[in-house]
C-alpha cells in the first residue's frame, strides 16, 4: 500500500509528518454495509431525524414561495453531509473497538468532538451551503426574473424554456465546482476531527492531500455520492434512510484506511 508524507507544521516544533495511504472504494461500501446491518436500528433513527428535518425545510420553502430553493437546498445536502454523518462515525468506531452501541457513547462522543475542531469545520461547510443558496438566488433571478411560482409552473419555465435550461446547467455547473471544492477539504476532514486531537487547518490540508494521492479512487466516490444524493432526491428523501448510514459509515473507513493510525489510536 502506497504511503505519502504530508507536512503540517505545529508553532514550536516544526513540521509534524502526516502520511496518508491508498484506497479502494468498493472495499469501503462493502464495510460500510457491514456497519449499518450491525446497527440498523441507530441508522434508521438517526438518518430519519435528518430526513423529516429535509422535509421540514422543504415544506417551509414551498409555504413561503420559494419553490426556486428547493432543489439548491436539496443538491446542496452535499455540502454538509460529513458533519450529518459524525454521528455515524461514532457508531462506526464503537463497532471497531468492539465497545457496546448506546445512545449515551453516541451522542456523547459527538458532542465532546463538536466541542473542538469539529465545530469550526462545520461553520465551514454551513457557511459553504449559504454561499451556494446565494449564488442559486442570483442566477434564478438573472436567468428566470424575480417572479413567484408554483411547483408545476417552476418545473415547466426550467425544463422547456431556453432561458430555463441554461440556468438549470449554469446552476449544476457553479454547484458541481463548488461541491468538488467542499468534498475535497471536508471528506477526511470530518472524520478526523471526531476521531483526533488536531486542528481543522491541518485536517483540511490532510483531506485535500488524500484526495490528490487517491485521485481516480476519489472520482468515483464523488460520483458515488452524487448519484446517491440524486437517487434520495428522486424517492422525496426517502432513499436517505439507507443511504445517509452508508455514506457515513464509508466516510469513517475511508478515513480509518486513507490516514494511519497514530502509535496510541489503537
Amino acid at each position: 500500500m502506497k504511503t505519502v508524507q504530508v507536512s503540517r507544521d505545529t508553532p514550536g516544533n516544526g513540521a509534524v509528518a502526516l502520511p496518508v495511504r491508498t484506497i479502494e472504494i468498493l472495499e469501503l461500501l462493502a464495510i460500510a454495509l457491514r456497519d449499518f446491518r450491525a446497527s440498523y436500528l441507530y441508522g434508521l433513527a438517526i438518518s430519519g431525524t435528518y430526513t423529516v428535518g429535509g422535509w421540514v425545510l422543504v415544506l417551509l420553502l414551498v409555504h413561503f414561495d420559494l419553490s426556486y430553493l428547493v432543489y439548491p437546498l436539496a443538491a446542496g445536502f452535499a455540502l454538509i453531509a460529513p458533519f450529518i454523518a459524525t454521528a455515524f462515525y461514532a457508531v462506526s468506531r464503537c463497532l471497531e473497538r468492539n465497545e457496546p452501541l448506546s445512545w449515551h457513547n453516541i451522542l456523547g462522543s459527538v458532542w465532546n468532538a463538536a466541542r473542538g475542531d469539529l465545530g469550526w469545520m462545520a461553520l465551514v461547510t454551513g457557511f459553504s451551503l449559504f454561499i451556494w443558496m446565494d449564488i442559486a438566488a442570483l442566477l434564478f433571478f438573472g436567468f428566470i426574473g424575480p417572479k413567484s411560482f408554483n411547483i408545476q409552473e417552476l418545473l415547466h419555465v426550467i425544463l422547456t424554456t431556453p432561458m430555463g435550461l441554461l440556468f438549470l446547467m449554469i446552476g449544476n455547473g457553479v454547484g458541481a465546482v463548488l461541491a468538488l471544492a467542499v468534498f475535497s477539504f471536508s471528506v477526511i476532514s470530518f472524520p478526523m476531527l471526531f476521531d483526533r486531537d488536531v486542528d481543522f487547518v491541518t485536517a483540511m490540508i490532510t483531506s485535500v492531500k488524500v484526495v490528490l494521492t487517491n485521485r481516480n479512487a476519489m472520482i468515483v466516490w464523488c460520483m458515488t455520492i452524487a448519484v446517491l444524493i440524486g437517487l434520495s432526491l428522486l424517492s422525496g428523501l426517502v432513499g436517505l434512510l439507507v443511504i445517509l448510514p452508508i455514506l457515513g459509515h464509508a466516510s469513517w473507513h475511508l478515513y480509518r484506511r486513507s490516514v494511519p493510525a497514530e502509535p496510541d489510536d489503537g
